[in-house]
């Protein structure tokens, strides 16, 4: 478990990914997380749910781990993040966040959990690069990713299409020398 001031990201249990299913269910929490891929990212059943659980989602430390976002004060799970494609060589990873609950986004939750998994993919993992990406018209998480030190390093124009628009893809990165919060208590 990694604690923060007012979340907790506990490694995913069946259960979180279970109530993940409402969330990827929801069209606007299914768009924000899942850009283009939304249409095949939601309208899933909880049985297919627990098969990508099994297959996919258990924690291998080496590969990735999804981490359920905890409220401290309500012990509510609030939405998950994520590392994958991790490349011990290279030192680096994707990650990704979701706040599935919409009464708990624009609090500071989302940013607070980025925060936390990057301390722990750089002083843990010992990780020297972490990159993501998401979609032009996700100002939401746009602002979050560059609250926490993320840069812009590419623009895929077009190349994402959400809601019958065509919209930019953004990859962003961070290394682990641009951050300088990242060792704080």
């Amino acid at each position: 478990m990694i604690k923060g001031k007012r979340i907790e990201l506990r490694p995913a249990s069946k259960g979180d990914w279970r109530r993940q299913v409402e969330w990827r269910n929801n069209p606007d929490s299914a768009r924000l997380a899942a850009g283009t891929d939304a249409p095949l990212y939601s309208n899933v059943t909880i049985e297919e749910a627990e098969v990508i659980f099994d297959k996919n989602v258990l924690p291998d430390r080496k590969v990735g781990c999804l981490f359920a976002i905890y409220l401290t004060e309500t012990n509510e799970h609030i939405g998950n993040c994520d590392y994958r494609s991790v490349n011990l060589i290279a030192r680096s990873a994707e990650v990704g966040m979701m706040i599935g609950n919409s009464n708990a986004r624009n609090n500071g939750y989302g940013t607070e959990a980025l925060t936390l998994l990057i301390r722990y993919l750089f002083m843990e993992l010992n990780l020297l690069r972490i990159q993501l990406d998401t979609w032009s018209g996700n100002e939401r998480a746009l602002h979050v990713y560059k609250k926490c030190g993320f840069q812009v390093e590419g623009t895929l124009r077009n190349a994402e299409f959400v809601n019958g628009r065509y919209y930019d893809q953004v990859v962003m990165g961070l290394l682990r020398e641009d951050v300088s919060h990242v060792s704080q208590d």
